[in-house]
């Protein structure tokens, strides 16, 4: 079985057509476990009303706001599947995502994997694809997170379960290093599987703070030294500027993936 991990806040608005991506899957062995980071919107209803008529969508309420990495960790603690995957309360999964992700775990004995996806507005209307490489590992990573959230997925028989840092933004990233430090590499799967949705004013549209956050990722968390830091933050920085300003050269220089 297949667990999903998925934190809403004040999500009435998208949850439903995420819930809707999972149904439609054309892997039916999973079960969604959303945990309520007490949303002040409709979103508890919402995703009520998919739990009265489907058992595999679980409803986990917390009793004080926490942030992301407590919902995901809330779930990911209760998750009865061998394989955990995440997807945001905002995001969308096509149809075949888990099936393929899986069967491609499986036939080629990856622990831990992650695909390309669609980038998509508010509206739903297309923004773009982002590819990804055929694999990454630890040092990679740190240089430039190649992973999104909404397509990762790794084997708890192979790794044991494996939570996310308490920091409010990039503990997504955290976690994939703590994976990566378990193994030699995670892979990727080119065709994008699943739908990123863009917008504004959401926690991973404010690159000032993902910055700062990478930063404090690699100093308190990683543990590195001023030096090492300060090599991998160079990195990230000028892939992050390659990348959203200027994505032509980026694509010929390979970093936009």
């Amino acid at each position: 079985m297949i667990s999903i991990v998925t934190p809403s806040y004040n999500s009435a608005r998208y949850i439903s057509a995420t819930i809707q991506s999972v149904l439609q899957q054309s892997y039916s062995d999973w079960e969604m476990i959303v945990v309520d980071d007490c949303s002040a919107d409709d979103s508890v209803q919402v995703v009520q009303s998919f739990s009265e008529q489907d058992p595999r969508i679980k409803l986990i309420r917390l009793s004080e706001n926490s942030g992301a990495a407590v919902a995901r960790n809330v779930a990911i603690k209760a998750a009865r599947g061998r394989y955990i995957s995440f997807l945001d309360s905002d995001d969308l999964w096509l149809p075949d995502k888990l099936e393929t992700q899986l069967s491609f775990m499986n036939y080629n004995g990856v622990a831990f994997s992650y695909s390309g996806y669609n980038k998509i507005d508010e509206n739903g209307q297309s923004l773009g694809s982002i590819g990804v490489p055929e694999k990454v590992n630890y040092d990679q990573l740190l240089k430039c997170c190649v992973i999104g959230c909404l397509t990762a997925m790794y084997d708890v028989h192979k790794l044991g379960k494996v939570y996310m840092p308490l920091i409010r933004k990039r503990q997504d990233l955290g976690l994939w290093l703590r994976l990566l430090k378990k193994i030699d590499y995670a892979y990727g799967i080119q065709q994008p599987l699943a739908e990123y949705r863009v917008r504004p004013g959401s926690i991973s549209s404010k690159k000032s703070d993902a910055a700062a956050y990478t930063w404090r990722l690699y100093r308190e968390v990683e543990n590195l030294s001023l030096c090492k830091s300060s090599y991998y933050f160079s990195h990230y920085a000028v892939r992050g500027v390659l990348r959203t300003r200027f994505p032509f050269l980026a694509r010929k220089l390979g970093v936009l993936d």
